[in-house]
């Protein structure tokens, strides 16, 4: 393991000397895009993703970067080890697309979906990356606490709009958990509540399809995750952000410190409101958005519920290559 601390703030600082783009955003995938495999051309690539890897390491006593290079994928997918991996290879592709010119303007605004939330966070200088594994790691093993204290599931439900999602967890005492798009909203709870709002979604025309998760991530069965990690949140180094970041409770832009600390300490047992996160980049003229980390899932939704904004996905070496040779 490496004992050279990465610099802070270098990502951000890569972004920072790029040109602006006012029509431009970033978005960052979280808990479940790992893959056995993320970022290991990258890192072969780039000396600030190495280090970006080396500082995972380093902060989390595990080595991250061999679950992320070399699996096994059952160890990675663990919350206390996907977490900090997916922070490490979506800002090294980050570093690595800045580099190699894949992303040469500087974006309007940045968002990440949950755990995605501290990628944009620590790249838009708000976060250092040292800080940010540290809290991304507590993170994910509170979180797998909890759910094994708790128990509970999640379930994504399609073909039901909003309101009727909201029915059946009203009905069955489950919960929406992230509102992905109009079409695709998430649920938690026990998983007997979880299991009754399915079979509801059926009767009315809809689809519950499980998720193999370790708990019911924000959801109110994550309570005691989020006071327990709320004094983190508090006495972490955090500035203002130097790009205003979509927030997942508020899905509004966060600017201050004092927003990201409120925003953080609710994000772990409040709903994910994404798909209204990317209304409000429509709105504000974002019309380019460039999905950095593992795997496609922003960019598959981004197509469906806003078809209007460009969408384009940078999660591996070649990826980066073919878009610095456009």
């Amino acid at each position: 393991m490496s004992q050279t601390p990465a610099p802070a703030g270098t990502v951000s600082e890569l972004l920072q000397q790029l040109k602006p783009n006012p029509n431009s955003g970033i978005v960052f995938p979280g808990q479940g895009s790992q893959n056995a495999g993320m970022g290991r051309e990258v890192s072969g690539s780039s000396a600030t993703a190495t280090a970006i890897y080396d500082a995972a390491d380093r902060i989390t006593g595990t080595s991250i970067s061999t679950l992320c290079f070399d699996g096994p994928q059952d160890t990675l997918t663990a919350t206390e080890n996907a977490q900090p991996a997916i922070l490490a290879t979506s800002l090294a592709i980050l570093a690595a697309a800045i580099e190699t010119g894949a992303i040469s303007t500087r974006p309007a605004y940045m968002a990440g979906h949950s755990l995605g939330e501290y990628s944009a966070l620590v790249a838009a200088g708000a976060i250092d990356l040292d800080d940010a594994l540290a809290l991304v790691h507590e993170r994910g093993r509170l979180m797998a606490e909890v759910g094994k204290e708790l128990g509970g599931t999640m379930a994504a439900v399609v073909g039901l709009d909003e309101d009727a999602v909201i029915a059946v967890c009203e009905e069955s005492g489950a919960e929406v958990a992230n509102y992905n798009a109009p079409g695709q909203i998430v649920i938690g709870g026990r998983v007997a509540s979880v299991k009754h709002a399915c079979a509801l979604a059926k009767e009315r025309g809809g689809r519950g399809i499980a998720i193999n998760v370790s708990g019911a991530f924000h959801t109110s069965l994550m309570d005691s995750a989020a006071e327990r990690f709320a004094p983190r949140i508090e006495q972490a180094a955090i500035r203002d952000p130097q790009i205003p970041v979509i927030g997942n409770v508020s899905a509004q832009p966060l600017t201050t410190v004092e927003e990201v600390r409120a925003d953080l300490a609710a994000q772990v047992r409040s709903p994910v409101r994404w798909y209204q996160s990317m209304d409000h980049l429509q709105i504000m003229g974002v019309t380019e958005v460039v999905e950095i980390g593992p795997g496609r899932v922003l960019t598959a939704q981004l197509k469906r519920s806003h078809p209007a904004m460009t969408s384009i996905s940078l999660d591996e070496a070649e990826a980066l290559r073919s878009a610095a040779s456009v």
